[in-house]
This record gives C-alpha cells, structure tokens and sequence, in this order.
C-alpha cells in the first residue's frame, strides 16, 4: 500500500505548491476538497490542511469535522489550516491590526520541538493573511513567533498537531523545506520511497493488471505528456498500444514529419495522419478564437474516431491527463469555468463504447518529465516547450490561410532554433512566435514594402498559472529580429511582448 500525505484543500492558491514540495521530498501526497475527505485508511501517515482566501470568522468559510483524524494522525495547519485548528477548539481568531503580506522573520521560541528541528534561531518566512491568532486554547503552546505576530507556530499538547500562520511551501520561506521535511519525514515518518523509478515500476505493474491482452488506442500531440503516457504503455502492453498523431496543418514546420520519426525510433505503433486540408479548410474565414478552437476540437474528433474505428477489438482510449487536471475538476471551486475540449479526446468514449486509462493522472508536469527521463525519452522531447492544443491557429490573430500558416512556421523555426543555438532555450519555459493582423510599412533596399508584423515571445513559469517575460538579450534579439525580416517574405517588422502574466495571459487568444 503506497503511503500518503493527505492534503486538505480550502481554496488555497498554495495548495498544489504543497503538494509539490511534499513530492520533492520523494513522498506521495493528494489533494482533496475540504468537503470530500476521503476514508482514512493505514496508507495515510498524516494530513496538511492548506490556506484560504475564506476568514475562518466568515459564515460561510469551511469548516469541516476533523475528528477522523485530528488526536490520531500527526497533522499541521498551514495559515488558514492553523486559524481553523486555534478557533474550532476554544481559541479567538481576530482581524490582524494590519493585513500581515510578505517577508517577516520568524523567531524559534522552542528549539526542541519537532517542528522546528534545524531551523536557525530566526529565518525569513512568508504571510499572507488578514486575520491572526490572538488567543489560543488552553492545550496550545507557541513554539514561534513573529515581531507582528505572537501565535506564528503554536503545538496542541498530548497530540502531534502543529499550526502555523505562514506558508513554508513558497519560495521566500528560506527554511520551508526543512520544516516540511520535519513534518513529513520526521513526524509522519514517511520513507520517502516515491520516486519516479517507482512510480514506472508501480505503474506498469498496474496496466499489465488491468488492461491485460486488451487493446488501447492513444491520441498522440507530440508534447510531452502524451509522449510519457504512450511510453508507460509501451512498456506495459508492448503492441496493444495504437497510437495516432494528427497533423492539422497547424503543427510547427517539419514538426509532424520530425516527431514521427522520433515515436518510430522509440519503437512505438504510431499512424500519422495528414489532415491538414480539413482543419484549414474548416478554419477558412474563421476570425473569433473561441470559435477556432470549437473548430479544431471537433475536426480532431472525427479524424481520430474515422481512423480508430479502423483498428479492431479497442477496448480503452488512453488520455495524457495529469494532476492538475484531475485537482481541477474537484477543486473547492468546481470545474474551471472553460473547458479547453480540443486537449481531450472529448466524445469518444461514449461513441466507441471505451474505457478511460489515464497513466499519468497522480503526476505534476515537473514529475511527468522525471518519468520520462526515467524511461529513457530523449531529452529534446523531455524538455520541450508547451504548444497550445488549437496549435498557430490561435497564434495567428484573424483569419487563418495557407500562407499565413507557412510564413508563421518560418518565423516560428528560426526563433526556436535560435534560441537553441543561443543556449537560451532551456531558461524559457515556453516561447512563440504571433502573426499580427497588422501591417506597416517599409523600406527593403529601394523598395518600399508593406507587410506583415509578428510579435515574438517568451515567458518563465512553473504551471502556466503565472508567467513572467524574459528578458533575453538586446543583442540576440537584434540579430534574431535581422534574420527573420531577411529570410521571411511577406514579414518586415518584429516586436518583442513584455507583458507578464497576470494581467495579461502567455498566448493571445
């Protein structure tokens, strides 16, 4: 039985950062809703509960029985977590004299607790929240503080629970990670035997077991995700694996030609199909990008089923979801208000009477790429940017012709391979290249040119949630900026996107 930290999410921003620097420390963890606490069973060693932008003095903030575990398991309230642990026993949860957001140095007021084992006497921590423990119940003990906050960590006496009022799982708590370590490895006692060598082995242990001779047919994109999950089942059911990769005319130049090729080397059972003439076909004169995207969903449903309904005795549709979609679908919240359907096969299912297998479904996209290191994926694949679902449809603001696609394709290629022959690549999380409705005019030896505009650009992040522009250097922008022009006819001007997101999002449409 795999052992587990259970992480109990109150609609914090943090949360899935918890769960992630819990699984840095090779320890499995899940996150579910404060309102769906599943059975506790012997694989959970103990449970986190997370911030909120909920006031536990709000009416309708969550506040659910914690009597299953709470005395039993050891178990840590963060922030919100640690108001809710002090206020649902007897202690007085107040508004903070001055929203308490950002660094603050935490003082050690009990070196021997368990909790703060190797930390230094004072360490930079992070707050972020507008209510503060003012009084605790009588079985409490503070074991930390803060200059502004008395109860920044406090232990309830005779049980291994711990509160703290600020958050060791981001960035700018220096020793958050000791202290989680403590918690998880310590207190819980965890073995810290998840790693990604064991997740192949359990895994593909788990679909020999579950699909046996069946057959199984996979939706391949060429990204990353899709790339591991093919491989673990590969490795699982060797030929009972179909895979199919759909080009839809909207891929990178020579993409589609490239990465079939490389899923051919890797010894994968991969169709390609060219049906490029039909999503452009059905794009022609398509400018609102909504309904681009609707467009490409439905065109990659009825090529996908027309060519599995060609493979015989299919028995289940294999999908690349990972964690975040998963924890998305039951968030605290509910679903995401926009369902992006041309990432998923969506329909499927029901018209061919399948099964979903998802090998993928318990990883964060930073263990996704472990995995696949692991099963031995190059590393050009491995460490590939993000490409949107809808493809340079959506990057080609307006109308999508033929020739717009080949000029952003050309565009396109000389900015990654730029940036790879640059050594910049890998320091960008994701980087492209946008067609602009837009047209200026210039000056080309003695010819005066009007023509296109692209914008170019490159964002860092970790998921996508945020994002920030690189700064990439003048000089290579200069010369990346000099070759496009030159060898890219029908474009004369390059801009560069400065804007971070939020308030402004990675793609444009």
């Amino acid at each position: 039985m795999q052992e587990k930290i259970l992480i109990l999410d109150f609609g914090s921003q943090y949360t899935q950062l918890i769960a992630r620097r819990v699984r840095e420390l090779n320890v499995y963890c899940e996150i579910h809703p404060f309102n769906k606490i599943p059975v506790i069973d012997d694989s959970v060693r103990g449970v986190i509960l997370s911030g909120s932008p909920y006031s536990v003095r709000d009416e309708q903030a969550p506040k659910p029985d914690l009597s299953s575990f709470k005395g039993r398991l050891p178990l840590l309230g963060v922030c919100y977590g640690a108001q809710l642990l002090s206020m649902a026993f007897g202690g007085e949860v107040e508004p903070a004299p001055s929203r308490e957001y950002g660094r603050a140095m935490l003082t050690v007021g009990d070196a021997s607790d368990p909790l703060m084992q190797g930390l230094p006497a004072t360490t930079q921590v992070w707050m972020s929240h507008g209510d503060t423990i003012t009084r605790t119940p009588e079985n409490y003990r503070i074991v930390a503080s803060t200059e502004d906050v008395r109860v920044a960590a406090f232990r309830v006496e005779g049980e291994r629970t711990w509160g703290i009022q600020f958050h060791p799982e981001v960035y700018h708590s220096t020793d958050g990670t000791q202290l989680l370590r403590n918690f998880v490895v310590d207190i819980c006692g965890c073995a810290q035997s998840w790693t990604s060598e064991s997740f192949v082995e359990t895994t593909v242990r788990e679909l020999r077991e579950k699909l046996g001779d069946d057959r199984v047919v996979l939706g391949l994109s060429g990204g990353v995700d899709s790339s591991v999950a093919a491989v673990l089942l590969h490795k699982a059911i060797g030929r009972n694996l179909y895979c199919i990769f759909v080009d839809s005319g909207l891929l990178r130049k020579n993409e589609f030609e490239e990465v079939l090729e490389s899923y051919k080397n890797m010894g994968l059972n991969v169709k390609g199909v060219d049906a490029g003439a039909k999503f452009l076909g059905d794009l022609a004169g398509v400018t609102d990008p909504e309904q681009k995207r609707k467009i490409i969903g439905r065109d990659f449903v009825e090529v996908f089923n027309e060519e599995a309904q060609r493979i015989e005795n299919v028995r289940w549709l294999a999908q690349g979801t990972i964690y975040p979609d998963v924890i998305e679908s039951c968030s605290v919240n509910g679903p995401s208000a926009t369902i992006k359907s041309h990432h998923n096969v969506g329909g499927l299912p029901e018209k061919m009477n399948l099964r979903i297998v998802e090998p993928l479904r318990l990883l964060f996209k930073d263990e996704v790429r472990r995995v696949g290191r692991s099963l031995g994926i190059s590393e050009q694949l491995i460490g590939r940017h993000p490409f949107p679902g809808p493809g340079l449809a959506i990057r080609i603001l307006g109308d999508i012709t033929p020739e717009k696609v080949e000029i952003l394709q050309n565009v396109d290629k000389i900015y990654i391979d730029s940036l790879r022959a640059a050594g910049l690549y890998d320091q960008v999380w994701q980087a492209g290249a946008i067609l602009l409705p837009v047209k200026s005019v210039g000056v080309m030896g003695d010819e005066r040119t009007y023509e296109s505009c692209v914008a170019l650009r490159a964002v860092t992040s970790t998921d996508g949630m945020t994002a920030d522009w690189v700064h990439l250097p003048y000089e290579f922008l200069a010369d990346l900026s000099n070759e496009i022009i030159n060898k890219v006819r029908g474009v004369n001007r390059v801009v560069y996107d400065i804007s971070s997101k939020p308030p402004a999002t990675i793609e444009w449409e």
